[in-house]
């Protein structure tokens, strides 16, 4: 019976940690579309805090069963860490590969959030 319960509690939790990733999971993506829309004059922190969202969406969204956003995520991921490790904003190209990720990444995202509510 304690099993049970148990079993019962972890999965309610899981849900709640579902439904709470949704909740904020284009407050993320914009918060990243925002950090790389104005790089030219972006701070290196605000290039690596969009860096860290595009990081958690790959790992916490895929962890949550967010699996196709969290792989969609990971080339935003990429892109901004090197410009991070190089000290520099992302390039035009850069900039161009980014718009079309983030693109996909918030298209991926609404699909699963709405065959997640289902």
């Amino acid at each position: 019976m304690e099993d049970a319960v148990m079993s019962d509690l972890y999965v309610d939790r899981i849900a709640d940690l579902r439904r709470r990733f949704a909740t904020g999971l284009n407050a993320r993506i914009d918060r990243i579309e925002t950090a790389i829309q104005h790089s030219g004059n972006v701070s290196p922190d605000v290039l690596e805090q969009a860096h860290r969202d595009a990081h958690n969406l790959c790992g916490v969204g895929a962890t949550l069963g967010y699996i196709n956003t969290g792989t969609a995520a990971r080339p935003v991921e990429q892109i901004l860490l090197a410009a991070i490790k190089a000290r520099r904003t992302h390039t035009s190209d850069e900039s161009l590969r980014l718009r079309a990720a983030i693109a996909l990444l918030r298209s991926t995202a609404a699909a699963e959030m709405v065959a997640g509510s289902q």
